[in-house]
């Protein structure tokens, strides 16, 4: 009797499988556990606020404009907040590949990501730089590099401003280029978690092009009335 060959399972299959026993996936949104291969959840799928055509494009100072998929409300909300100050770092990957079908669909195009930095002491409090993550994960959806352009000097948090003025002052010469050879010349696409009046955006691509990029474009994963 010949010997029996037992096939054993690729060790990366083993560990995705215990992986999702013990954190099974969860639509990003809502927390409801989803099926295998999707990352929303079907009443997600339908029902957020999507943002198609040019009601999610956002016309932003000294840049080509900003495009988001999502309305910043309801779940969105919920979904972000949780993401930026719950810890959820996890949830950059989706919402980066949300981002980048976004950049596809209308066309934008670009030859590195980078994103609006925290500055050091919010970076060491939260653990993680969320735009950081999404644009690490938008760069991997779109094949094109990643690269930090900027620094950022300790500011109030734009949350707590009301008004374009306020945000606007806030932010004058908060930020410095970093490697500048790495972007001169370049279209650099900003990729950020919300857009709100689009200050930061401005005052980070103000910066850029001062320091040499050709053409600043950006993204967002949600776009706040």
């Amino acid at each position: 009797m010949g010997e029996e060959h037992v096939q054993r399972p690729d060790r990366k299959i083993g560990v995705d499988f215990l992986l999702d026993l013990l954190f099974p996936p969860k639509c990003p949104f809502c927390g409801k556990l989803l099926e295998k291969g999707h990352s929303l959840c079907p009443e997600c799928q339908r029902g957020l606020p999507w943002l198609t055509g040019a009601a999610g494009e956002k016309k932003v100072e000294l840049t080509g404009g900003c495009v988001a998929p999502l309305r910043y409300e309801g779940a969105v909300r919920e979904g972000i907040h949780a993401y930026k100050f719950g810890g959820r770092s996890a949830r950059g990957a989706v919402f980066g590949a949300l981002i980048a079908q976004c950049v596809r669909d209308h066309g934008v195009t670009a030859e590195l990501t980078s994103w609006p930095p925290l500055s050091k002491r919010r970076l060491r409090a939260r653990g993680y730089d969320q735009a950081e993550l999404l644009a690490r994960a938008v760069g991997r959806e779109l094949g094109i590099p990643v690269l930090g352009t900027l620094k950022k000097e300790e500011r109030p948090a734009q949350s707590g401003l009301e008004g374009e003025g306020e945000r606007r002052a806030n932010l004058l010469g908060a930020y410095s280029p970093l490697e500048p050879e790495g972007f001169r010349g370049k279209t650099v696409l900003l990729v950020d978690d919300v857009v709100t009046t689009g200050a930061t955006l401005s005052e980070c691509a103000k910066t850029l092009r001062l320091a040499g990029a050709e053409r600043v474009v950006c993204a967002a994963l949600a776009r706040a009335r």
